[in-house]
């Protein structure tokens, strides 16, 4: 019965972060980490960004077993006993822990048809399917126009591809854009080469003759012989409910990443935490919060009181286009364009009551934390006060 002073569930960025954490920590402390996935822990936004221009796929690695953490791969946890702390995998072995750190991410959101035809777009193993699959000449068809839709579909037509987007809504990204913005970018798709149908959501699924055949909400059809799903995802708080865990929109942890049970933590796309800056509880599905919160995790799980009080960012490449995004960038709340270029470089600041609750930098780099330092002020702004206000 393998015995670990700290165990990790979760094969990510952000139990890797927990690893070399803990190692910086407390070096004479052993640590196991249990993944279902094949392979050690490695950079995911590459699979939809820099592997498509080029960059080598060894690039990605981690290093995981560097920080001495016995790596314990294509294994799944099944069972927590937070009073025993032990965990179980599918195979029936029982690991024993001091500190436990739930790190399980989440699942996409899959489609009522079981066909390897279609590719949920989260893995190295969904990269490298994709990657064989776009050195055929087949028909793709990308379902949302979300973070994941909107770089999977730039990054196949990169690789002259046959590609089409069926997008629910009226723009790329339309829940976390301006209105204006998002059918801008419906256009430079279009530009690009991209079958653009918006306000098209999927009310039905089939096969026939070997091709995906998608029944649409206006009675329309899809056919295509590969579907890259980008659905979002579902957090993993299986376990956490099984161990009794405090679940509400994923794993709820304290500012040190503590569960309700003092000696299990959780961090990364599946917790939920508070944030200062926003006077909010958040769940954040994107690498820095990954990288940021898992290092915290394992600071605190070995003794070195840390908070997280971090404001996590985002980023995406669309084409030749690009941007970072801070805080709450939701197109619900009230925004304020600031175009250096129009829809090509320049800030659009989203508002509520009077405050600045996220900040989106298009095409406008190196302007991250001047973006968090005016989330963190209590304003009131006017849209006027902000004309200008960054690059600072």
């Amino acid at each position: 019965m393998p015995d670990y002073t700290y165990l990790i569930v979760g094969g990510g960025m952000t139990a890797d972060a927990a690893a070399q954490a803990l190692h910086e920590a407390d070096p004479g402390g052993s640590v196991g980490l249990i993944s279902a996935e094949p392979h050690p822990p490695y950079d995911r936004p590459p699979l939809s960004k820099a592997l498509w221009k080029g960059e080598p796929e060894e690039k990605i690695w981690r290093g995981t077993a560097a920080s001495g953490a016995a790596l314990h791969l294509g294994r799944r946890i099944t069972a927590v006993d937070p009073r025993g702390r032990s965990a179980t995998d599918d195979r029936g072995a029982v690991y024993r822990y001091k500190k436990l750190l739930l790190a399980t991410g989440g699942a996409p959101r899959r489609l009522p048809l079981k066909t390897d035809q279609i590719i949920y777009f989260r893995t190295l193993d969904d990269y490298r399917r994709l990657r064989a699959l776009a050195t055929q000449s087949v028909r793709f068809a990308v379902i949302g126009g979300g973070f994941i839709g909107s770089e999977v579909a730039a990054a196949l037509r990169m690789q002259q591809r046959d590609v089409t987007m069926l997008v629910p809504e009226a723009g790329v990204g339309a829940r976390v854009f301006p209105a204006d913005l998002a059918a801008f970018l419906v256009d430079y798709y279009r530009e690009k080469g991209v079958t653009m149908r918006m306000g098209e959501g999927m009310a039905g699924l089939d096969r026939r003759a070997g091709s995906c055949v998608v029944r649409t909400t206006v009675s329309g059809e899809l056919v295509a012989e590969v579907l890259v799903a980008g659905l979002g995802i579902v957090p993993g708080v299986e376990l956490a409910e099984q161990a009794g865990l405090r679940v509400e929109n994923g794993i709820v942890v304290d500012e040190v990443c503590r569960t309700s049970q003092p000696d299990i933590y959780a961090a990364g796309d599946v917790a939920s935490f508070e944030n200062r800056a926003l006077g909010a509880r958040l769940r954040v599905e994107h690498e820095d919060n990954a990288n940021t919160m898992g290092r915290i995790a394992g600071l605190n799980m070995a003794g070195r009181a840390t908070p997280y009080h971090h404001l996590p960012f985002f980023y995406s490449d669309l084409f030749e286009l690009g941007y970072e995004a801070v805080g709450d960038v939701d197109a619900r709340l009230e925004t304020v364009a600031d175009w250096k270029e129009r829809f090509r470089e320049g800030v659009v600041y989203y508002l509520k009551d009077g405050r600045v609750r996220g900040v989106l930098l298009w095409n406008t780099w190196g302007q991250v934390d001047h973006a968090r330092a005016l989330i963190a002020e209590p304003g009131p702004f006017k849209p006027e006060d902000l004309k200008g206000r960054l690059p600072a």
